[in-house]
Formats: C-alpha cells, sequence, structure tokens
C-alpha cells in the first residue's frame, strides 16, 4: 500500500482537477473537467473516441499542459514550473497504449533504468526491485530477454512493471489492452485486477466493461470533452442517468 500522507489523513483527494479546460488550436479537447480521487480509489474512464479520455489523464501527468482549471496532486498544485515534474515523478506511474520499450535493452535493463537514474538506486537494489514486480506481472523469467523476443501482452506487463519500479502512488492507463490482439488483453487485465485489488490508486480510460465492473469504485462517461456522468460502478452500469451514456452502454456491452 502507498504511505499515507498528512493530505490523505485530513481525507483531502490524492487527485483533485477542478474546472480543467485544454485546448489544441481551436479544438477544445477538455471543457470544464472537474474530478476528485482519493487515495485507493479506482476510477475507469469511458466513452466514444475523441471525448478527451485520453486527454484527462495525459494532464493529470503533464504530457499535457491545461490551459485553464487547477491540477492538485498530493496537495500540490501542478503549474508550468519544474516542481510539478517532480511531483509527476514522485507520484504518477503511467501505462501507454504502446509499450515504449527500449528495444536495445534487456527486460531487466528496461526495468532497472529508472531507480538508478532518477533515484540514484544501486544496481543490485534496482535489480532487486525489478525482480519483484517481474513477479508481480508473472514473467520473471523473461528478465533477461529483449522486447522483441516477447508477445504483445508480455512487453505491456514489462511497461507495467516498469512504472511500478518507480512506486508511484497513482498509476495511470491509457487503454493498455487496445494494442493486444484479443488473447493476450486478459493476461494484462489480469494483472491489472492484482493492483487494483492491493490498493493502487488507478486511473484507466478502457472500454473492456468486464474489467471496469470487476475493479472500479467510480465510473466515469466522457463526451465532447465534458464529464456526463460520474458515479459507483453499480449505478453506472445497472441505470445510468443521462441519455447518451445508455446510449453508449447499449452499444458497447453484449445482449
Amino acid at each position: 500500500m502507498p504511505n499515507q500522507t498528512d493530505v490523505q489523513l485530513h481525507n483531502e483527494p490524492i487527485i483533485r482537477m477542478q474546472s480543467v479546460s485544454k485546448f489544441f488550436g481551436e479544438f477544445q479537447a477538455l471543457n470544464g473537467v472537474s474530478i476528485d480521487v482519493k487515495l485507493g480509489e479506482r476510477v475507469v474512464v469511458c466513452g466514444p473516441s475523441g471525448s478527451g479520455k485520453s486527454t484527462l489523464i495525459r494532464c493529470i501527468n503533464q504530457l499535457e499542459k491545461h490551459d485553464e482549471g487547477t491540477i492538485t496532486i498530493d496537495g500540490h498544485t501542478l503549474g508550468r514550473k519544474k516542481q510539478s515534474l517532480k511531483v509527476i515523478h514522485d507520484n504518477v506511474g503511467m501505462v501507454f497504449q504502446q509499450f515504449n520499450l527500449f528495444p536495445h535493452l534487456s527486460v531487466i535493463e528496461n526495468l532497472t533504468l529508472g531507480p538508478t537514474r532518477s533515484r540514484g538506486a544501486s544496481k543490485s537494489d534496482a535489480t532487486k526491485l525489478a525482480m519483484q514486480y517481474l513477479e508481480r506481472v508473472r514473467i520473471p523469467e523473461q528478465a533477461e530477454k529483449y522486447p522483441a523476443q516477447l508477445s504483445g501482452g508480455q512487453q505491456q506487463r514489462v511497461a507495467i512493471a516498469r512504472s511500478l519500479c518507480m512506486e508511484p502512488k497513482i498509476m495511470l492507463f491509457d487503454e493498455p489492452t487496445s494494442a493486444l490482439d484479443p488473447e493476450m488483453i486478459n493476461e494484462v487485465l489480469d494483472v491489472m485486477v492484482e493492483l487494483a485489488e492491493s490498493g493502487m490508486t488507478m486511473i484507466c480510460v478502457t472500454h473492456e466493461m468486464g474489467f471496469a465492473r470487476r475493479v472500479a469504485d467510480t465510473m466515469v462517461f466522457m463526451d465532447h470533452g465534458e464529464i456526463v456522468e460520474m458515479t459507483n460502478t453499480n449505478k453506472f452500469f445497472e441505470a445510468p442517468d443521462s441519455e447518451r451514456c445508455q446510449e453508449f452502454l447499449q452499444q458497447i456491452l453484449p445482449h
């Protein structure tokens, strides 16, 4: 479990977005988005393509700079300064659609790079940590292989382990199974379920509604850069309020 800070002990959200907007030229990708995420909460964000889901989490880790509103992580308000990058670096891990592994490095080298370069960990401590997380994602036997020797599912599990090696309090997932063949999806989702059940704070953009039903505390439905519906998982699937959300679920859920 992540360590509790004074912020969480006072029941403040570990992530707070208030009236956040983001523009790409004339296009408004986010329009006044507000959301609070508590320590240990599992949030699944869904919605049609282009609804702002990925932009939302990319603003949280400052891969995209928001134009309006405020984003606070663990009590620190993000701005445009180096301090924001440190807050992200110390608190947030991210797993993308593509695996983004260094092809010229072995699995173990991919995992130890961050702790040794950024955290000053010794090679032996970083290797021990890397093996611990490879065990957790169930592929310790792949440690000496190179990414090209692994399946897509294995590469994504390495990417998850690599993020965990930085020991973040928050994990963000941007459609982590969308680039995988169908038979590889469950092996990645199983790792994410275990991570969720361990108490990790998670925001996951995904269309995997079975996974969402199993692990999410809160469901967020977005459309046209806005949060249309945000509610607990049971209500979301059984009785969503908005007609737009009802239409989306009818399209995406098996009949």
